[in-house]
Order: C-alpha cells, then structure tokens, then sequence
C-alpha cells in the first residue's frame, strides 16, 4: 500500500512551483502525480518519498493537504498490459478512481497507481490474479 498526498491549490501562477518548491527544500523526491485542475481550484495528487514529512511540510506552508492509501500496481512495459489490468478490475466489479503512471526506479518497470474503494480487498484481489504490487523507492 502506497501513501498520496492529495493537495487542495488554487488555480493560479505558479502554485505548481510552490509546492515543488516546498517538496525540494524538505528533501522530498516526487515519484509520481497527476494534477486535476477546476475553475479555481485543483487537486494534485502525488506519490512522494516521504508522505508524512510532505504533508507536514505542505499544510504549514498553508496548502490543504490529506495522506490516502492506494494501490500501486507493476506492469510490463507491453502493448494491452493496462487493459489486462483494468479488465481484471471489471471483472472483480471494482472501479478504479483514478490513476496515474509512475515507474519502479529498481527494476525500471511502470507502475500504474490508482485508488479504489476498500484498497486493502483490492490489493488482495490483485495479488490472487498474479498481479505485483509494490511499494516505490526514492
């Protein structure tokens, strides 16, 4: 199970920069994210190196901030590997969220990270259909 920091940030000029910014002075190393913006607000949401420290870090600099778990998941690096897993998903009937790509930095293989409800049902749901799935390292 992977901890996200899910940022709440205003949709304006260099809000991106200001986390990062934040992210690199605590030493913190993003290794996965994916930015869903609105009107005027957005959610950015990233799979960092040390979550509790970026959550510290972000919600004192005044960003709204929580830790969720989700899954990340190692695929090949194959035409159809995405949907083998998504079918997969289908066919336990769980829906994933939302997902995005990141990649393991030990064996260079994607990772596909999402969240889905009852993450600790579906993660053992996976893992019974031969499915790997990890942890990242920074």
């Amino acid at each position: 199970m992977l901890k996200q920091v899910s940022i709440y940030a205003e949709n304006r000029k260099g809000v991106m920069q200001e986390i990062t910014a934040i992210l690199a002075r605590e030493d913190i190393n993003i290794l996965g994210s994916v930015t869903n913006d609105g009107a005027e607000y957005g959610i950015v949401r990233m799979v960092v190196s040390n979550p509790e420290k970026a959550l510290e870090a972000l919600t004192q600099a005044g960003f709204l901030c929580r830790l969720i778990d989700v899954l990340g998941v190692e695929i090949t690096d194959e035409v159809g590997n995405l949907n083998r897993l998504l079918l997969s998903l289908a066919e336990s009937n769980i829906s994933a969220d939302y997902l995005y790509l990141s990649f393991n930095r030990a064996s260079g293989k994607p990772i596909m990270v999402f969240h889905a409800e009852g993450p600790f049902e579906v993660e053992s749901c996976l893992r019974s259909k031969g499915f790997t799935l990890c942890g990242m390292e920074s």
